[in-house]
């Protein structure tokens, strides 16, 4: 695709000029977003207004329309989340380590960016803010793709970057947005090698399977989120039932968010009915085995695809198990590796928890919602990473970032 060739031309010319940068002409730039974003609100609004409309006339509901959807407040907490990076010590130019070999010569680790960084993703505006911030600090140009239901948002926020870059005497180029939605544009940027360093999908577990089943550029998964809370038989039941609903309600639509509820079957008579009133309560839909469907009479009988499903709703489904090992099990074996949680008082459930859960993000006595680069002190994250290599967990500025080798020599050879 001719349009996706033009912005990697010009992504690699811009990185030139990006990576090179000290951090104080870095974080310039960011401040100066920081400020437009807040000065331009109206005008962002006016533009989410317009894709809220057409999300609508799509037929979008729900989850999707909640990830759209921008406020003040949102819009506030974006630029907080760039001065937050601001703040941040800039790991470019790092030197980890430094060896001097026994024939004289000093080999050490300098960290630098990764390149281009391009990030294919669903809904969520915030999200090229978040990129675009994380990329500048760390000297890597971004080349965003995101969807037509998010267009009009994305444009306004891609153009107040635009405007402070040039401010600063930079290259707009830095952070791209490519303008064509269509399917088309979604795989030729898997296959831009010649200009894409890494990609990165973010969304549905649909888009991160097609990303990581057909990209030639090398990926990092991200996103899909079936995550669980297990109620230990020595939990605070009121710790558990305000852990459970602020897991599964406080935003439904976003990854780190509970879909599935564990109970030990000691606790289950006082548990299950007292968390089942709250979740009800707040509108979720319980999906549950035979003794959650005995004690939640509201309850619908879960199907096998239930212990799997990332709902991004109102839905919760719910199980009653006999051990803290066989709640590792279950997690184990349906979870996605993002987050997970115990709720706990007694030390060595928490302790066989967190050594044998195989996930990103483990907690004892806290809602799976922190998981957040926001909430880990990264200023934003470009993603959660649910994968092994590279990165693991909400991905924030080392992430984004290599290692070179550097060598000083006084003219020894080999």
């Amino acid at each position: 695709m001719e349009e996706l060739n033009e912005i990697g031309k010009k992504a690699k010319q811009a990185m030139g000029q990006l990576a090179n940068l000290n951090t104080d002409q870095k974080n310039k730039v960011l401040m100066l977003v920081a400020e437009l974003l807040e000065k331009h609100t109206d005008t962002i609004l006016k533009a989410n207004a317009i894709d809220l409309e057409k999300g609508k006339e799509m037929g979008l509901k729900g989850a999707i329309m909640d990830r759209l959807t921008l406020s003040g407040e949102r819009i506030a907490g974006i630029a907080e989340g760039l001065r937050e990076i601001v703040q941040l010590e800039d790991p470019i130019g790092e030197i980890e380590e430094m060896k001097k070999r026994p024939n004289g010569l000093l080999i050490g680790k300098k960290r630098v960016p990764l390149g281009v960084v391009g990030v294919i993703y669903e809904s969520r505006p915030n999200v090229t803010a978040d990129v675009a911030g994380l990329c500048i600090k760390t000297g890597n140009v971004c080349l965003l793709r995101g969807g037509k239901e998010a267009f009009q948002s994305n444009n306004a926020i891609v153009k107040i970057f635009h405007e402070a870059i040039r401010s600063c005497g930079l290259d707009p180029n830095m952070v791209q947005l490519v303008q064509n939605t269509t399917r088309e544009s979604a795989v030729a940027m898997m296959k831009l090698n010649d200009y894409l360093d890494i990609l990165i999908p973010r969304g549905g577990a649909g888009l991160i399977k097609t990303v990581v089943q057909n990209s030639t550029v090398p990926v990092i998964e991200t996103g899909v989120g079936n995550c669980h809370v297990y109620v230990d038989d020595a939990a605070d039941l009121e710790k558990a039932v305000a852990i459970v609903y602020n897991a599964k309600t406080d935003r439904p639509g976003v990854c780190n968010a509970a879909e599935s509820l564990l109970v030990h079957e000691h606790v289950a008579e006082e548990v299950i009915p007292a968390i089942g009133k709250v979740l009800m309560a707040g509108g979720v839909e319980i999906r549950g085995d035979e003794t959650t469907c005995r004690l939640i009479p509201e309850a619908t009988a879960a199907v096998e695809e239930d212990w799997a499903t990332e709902y991004l709703d109102l839905v919760i489904s719910s199980k009653v198990i006999g051990s803290v090992e066989e709640a590792v099990d279950h997690i184990n074996k349906y979870g996605s590796m993002h987050s997970e949680s115990i709720i706990t008082e007694n030390y060595s459930h928490a302790q066989y928890f967190l050594d044998r859960v195989d996930a990103a993000a483990v907690y004892v006595n806290a809602s799976t919602r922190f998981t957040d680069g926001f909430e880990f002190g990264y200023g934003a994250e470009i993603g959660i990473s649910t994968q092994k290599l590279h990165a693991r967990g909400p991905m924030g500025l080392k992430e984004l970032t290599t290692n070179k080798y550097v060598i000083y020599g006084s003219g020894q050879i080999r």
